[in-house]
Order: C-alpha cells, then structure tokens, then sequence
C-alpha cells in the first residue's frame, strides 16, 4: 500500500463511518474494484481511531458534560438522573452499547472472516438501504433526545450490533432505529454519534495488537489524519443536511452502490 491508496482509505472511512453508507463495505469493496492488496488490520486500527479522533473532537464540549453528568449520577447529593440530560443521557450510552460490545466480542472474528463477499455486501446495502428509506418515511419524527429511555437506548444498541455485517453501516442502523422509535432525524443522528465513542474506543483497545502488522508510519499518518478530518466534516454535513432535508439521497447511492457490485462481480465471473 502506498500513500495513495492510505488517503483514499482514509477518505472512504472518513465518510462512511458517519453518513449512513457503511465504511466497512467501502473498505472491503474500494480495494476489490480496483484490485489493490489487502491494507490488513493494522491499517484498519489506524483508521477508526482517525474517526474516533472526529467524533471527539466535534463533541467534546458534549463529551466533557457526560463526563461530569456520570460522576454526579453517582452521589446522592448530585444525582438527578430523571431531570438533567447530560446524567441520563451518559447512562443510556452506557445501556446502548452493551448489546454491541457482547455480541462483538463473540462474533467479530468470525465475521470478519464470513461477511467479506461481494454479492453479500450488495444485498445488505441494499436491503438495509430500504429499512432507512422506511423509517425516515413512516418513522413519527417528534421526539428529542430529552424524550429518550432505558428502552429506546437499549434497541439502538441491538441495532447497532447488527453493523458487524458489512454493509448494514453501524450509523445507518442506529438511525433507521432511532427514526423507527420516532425520533427526529438530528437527534437520532446526534445519539448515534455519541454512542460510537464508546464502541469504537473499546474494539480500538482490542486490536492495538493489530497496528505491529506492518503499518508503515507514514501511511499510518496519512491514513488515520485523512479519517479524522473527513470524518469532522461528514459530522458536521450529516448534522447540517437533517435539519432541514431527509435520507432519500443517502438511500439512493445506497441502491446505486449495490447495483455497481453486482455489475462488476458477474462481469468478472
């Protein structure tokens, strides 16, 4: 891999991680295309941890009053779960990823392993692309995050789990059940991000192994840093764009996307 290929990647994972398009599939089916070497899990490592950078950097205002709502939660004196929606709101991100974290440890390894072909990641993009044109058409759209329960968080944490298959996109599903709950479309994109930090950090954690194979430090900077800024700005657009429009756009380079996989892996067998 050279420097080329680690700023593509970067990009690919820069805007897939947040927009409802799915990095892991972009990662899997942009070398597949055009016929570069596997980039291993060591790059991998590189780049979640440049969009975990982008998430915290665009939250950290957010990030600091979860912080301080979870220690206050913790005494009684301060606690006031029910009422202040930094202590609630760090509870149900806590509550929110652990249907991930599980269900990660015990089948991330397998699925990286399984859910590489081709066809497969067309049919989930695909498939899960119209679950998200669903949910935003029928979902209800009134609550905010201030309206959000134990319950809610829990179901988007299970769907959020379901992003180990490449091509369902963990920010896709998150939304599509955030919408489904009748939440407003900002607010579930809002949650959705928010949750990601934890998640990420931890499967980041895991796989610090990852980056002793072969990452050459110049493709880890261009790589990671490339992730980190796009990823900013994809945050920042997402945000912007669903408070006024909706996700037909993001549906249809989802059906668009699918369909090229499917053109090109029969044109190659």
């Amino acid at each position: 891999m050279d420097i080329f290929h680690a700023f593509i990647l970067g990009l690919v994972q820069g805007l897939g991680e947040f927009l409802p398009i799915s990095s892991s599939a972009h990662l899997i089916v942009t070398p597949w295309l055009f016929g570069w070497e596997d980039h291993g899990l060591g790059f991998d490592v590189a780049l979640h941890w440049g969009t975990l950078l982008a998430v915290v950097i665009y939250f950290r205002s957010d990030i600091v009053l979860l912080a301080k709502g979870f220690f206050h939660s913790l005494f009684k004196a301060t606690r006031d779960i029910q009422n202040n929606i930094y202590q609630k709101l760090a509870w149900l991100i806590i509550i929110a990823s652990i249907p991930a974290a599980v269900i990660g440890k015990l089948l991330e390894q397998y699925a990286e392993r399984t859910f590489r072909n081709p066809l497969l990641i067309a049919g989930t993009m695909l498939g899960f692309g119209l679950v998200l044109a669903l949910a935003d058409k029928f979902g209800k759209k009134v609550r905010n995050l201030d309206h959000i329960k134990p319950l809610h968080a829990l179901l988007i944490g299970c769907s959020q789990a379901l992003a180990l298959v490449p091509g369902v996109s963990r920010s896709g599903s998150t939304m599509t059940a955030g919408l489904a709950l009748g939440f407003k479309r900002a607010d579930a994109a809002r949650f959705s991000f928010l949750m990601s930090i934890p998640i990420t950090f931890g499967a980041g954690l895991l796989k610090m192994e990852d980056l002793k194979s072969g990452v050459a430090p110049v493709e880890f900077v261009v790589g990671m840093g490339t992730a980190a800024v796009v990823g900013f700005l994809s945050i920042r657009y997402l945000l912007k764009l669903l408070a006024r429009k909706d996700f037909t756009t993001f549906v249809w380079y989802r059906i668009g996307f699918a369909v090229l996989i499917t053109v090109v892996y029969f044109v190659r067998t």
